[in-house]
């Protein structure tokens, strides 16, 4: 019999992920260390997370002033996506700490952390590490409340080789040698903001990069294969400006002390918008300065900006469950436009929405198999089938002709959209229906 999908139970609320890795390149296995601050809301004697194919090998948690209690069962469900750690005793209310150590594996597919292969020029082949999380996928790295609603903090560690760049959501904190490991090294970033773990985000690899900072002093870095830094730089100008247009259009100031755009040699998506650490398929962040197009570099500056618009919409402000995606997509495919037509003034950027957007929205919309924006998602197995030019291209179009009727008061309208992408149930149903 079909098990039946439900969301997790909130028995238990996660509030910091403390998280030990260490990438086996070789083996293409990686042994896992963590440690979750918890508020037991209700006493309990099991504890459901995600995970998948991860294999569990010992969980204990402990509350407050109360002893250690030791897992006594670990069952995971292939079919849920979970893992239900069972206790021999009830877990009493309060805070502690449910820590697990498990072993992983850096899989092909590309999502959860996977390894990326790419060719160094005396035309070796090597194998780089990195994470694609959305829509749920971080239950392939790390047991979890893998829900966008379920945010937490993040302390991440990378014990990493040497020869080898480690970037996350956050700065590093601090770096050391192992003892008795001579080529690798401890690296250990600072804590992230609260943040839903479909944003976490690392990446082990060999990697150039190239910086500056915006008007307001925030640090942006692009990475780039080794020796191509050239090829960073329109990306890097592009970021700068769209950075600080958002900072200023929202009049809420970006909130990481950081961004870092990150190709991947390997990659499904255009790109995704890791708080702090953009992830992007090489062709669509890089730009031979000899020999790329106009029309490529705009295509550039149209993805960048859609990636930090999703730093507020999506990042900061969260939706509380994938029914409502079209919010965070619509409004990034959206905002695009504004921030391209800002900073690069000369792509004449808003004649080509309709040609390029509405009318690929209408492609999709025409056939029977269309649906609204906003659709009920019963389960993360379905949220991979909204991800389309309805969410995306349709969204879009219908806020750019809200905007068009409410005009470009940016205080009247960050107030609206803020109120919107809070999910207080807009009524606009004859709108999105």
């Amino acid at each position: 019999m079909k098990a039946t999908f439900s969301r997790l139970p909130v028995a238990l609320r996660p509030i910091n992920y403390v998280l030990k890795l260490k990438p086996h390149i070789k083996t293409f296995q990686f042994t896992g260390s963590e440690s979750i601050e918890v508020e037991v809301c209700k006493s309990t004697t099991s504890v459901v997370l995600n995970s998948v194919n991860l294999d569990l090998k010992e969980a204990t948690i402990k509350v407050e002033d109360h002893d250690i209690i030791k897992a006594c069962n670990i069952v995971p469900s292939e079919e849920l996506e979970t893992v239900t750690i069972h206790f021999p005793r009830d877990i009493p209310r309060g805070k502690g700490y449910l820590n697990i150590e498990y072993i992983g594996e850096i899989g092909e597919q590309m999502k959860g952390w996977y390894r990326a292969k790419y060719t160094i020029s005396e035309g070796e082949e090597r194998y780089a590490c990195s994470t694609m999380f959305e829509p749920s996928d971080a239950r392939r790295c790390f047991p979890c409340w893998d829900e966008p609603a379920h945010k937490a903090t993040f302390d991440i560690t990378l014990i990493v080789p040497k020869d080898r760049t480690a970037i996350s959501n956050m700065p590093i904190a601090s770096e050391k040698n192992i003892e008795g490991s001579p080529e690798l090294r401890e690296v250990v970033f600072e804590r992230t903001p609260i943040m839903s773990t479909y944003l976490v985000a690392f990446f082990v690899g060999e990697l150039d990069h190239i910086r500056d900072t915006t008007e307001m002093g925030r640090l942006i870095r692009v990475f780039t294969p080794k020796g191509l830094q050239e090829h960073g730089k329109f990306a890097l100008n592009a970021a700068v400006k769209s950075l600080t247009f958002f900072e200023k259009y929202f009049d809420v100031p970006y909130p990481l002390p950081k961004v870092d755009l990150v190709p991947v040699p390997d990659f499904q998506s255009g790109a995704m918008e890791n708080w702090g650490m953009v992830t992007f398929r090489e062709d669509c962040m890089l730009v031979d300065p000899e020999n790329s197009s106009t029309s490529r570099k705009q295509w550039i500056a149209i993805i960048v900006a859609h990636e930090l618009a999703h730093q507020w919409f999506g990042n900061l402000v969260t939706m509380e469950w994938w029914t409502h995606l079209w919010l965070n997509e619509g409004y990034a495919s959206f905002s695009e436009y504004l921030c391209v037509d800002s900073v690069f003034p000369e792509y004449e950027i808003w004649t080509q929405f309709v040609t390029d957007t509405t009318f690929g929205a209408f492609s999709l919309d025409s056939m029977k198999n269309s649906h609204p924006i906003e659709v009920p998602v019963n389960s993360p197995s379905e949220v991979d089938e909204i991800f389309d030019e309805i969410s995306y291209n349709k969204g879009a179009s219908v806020i750019r002709m809200l905007h068009s009727y409410i005009g470009d008061d940016v205080s009247w309208l960050n107030k609206y959209w803020s109120n919107l992408c809070l999910y207080r149930k807009p009524n606009l149903k004859s709108i999105i229906g």
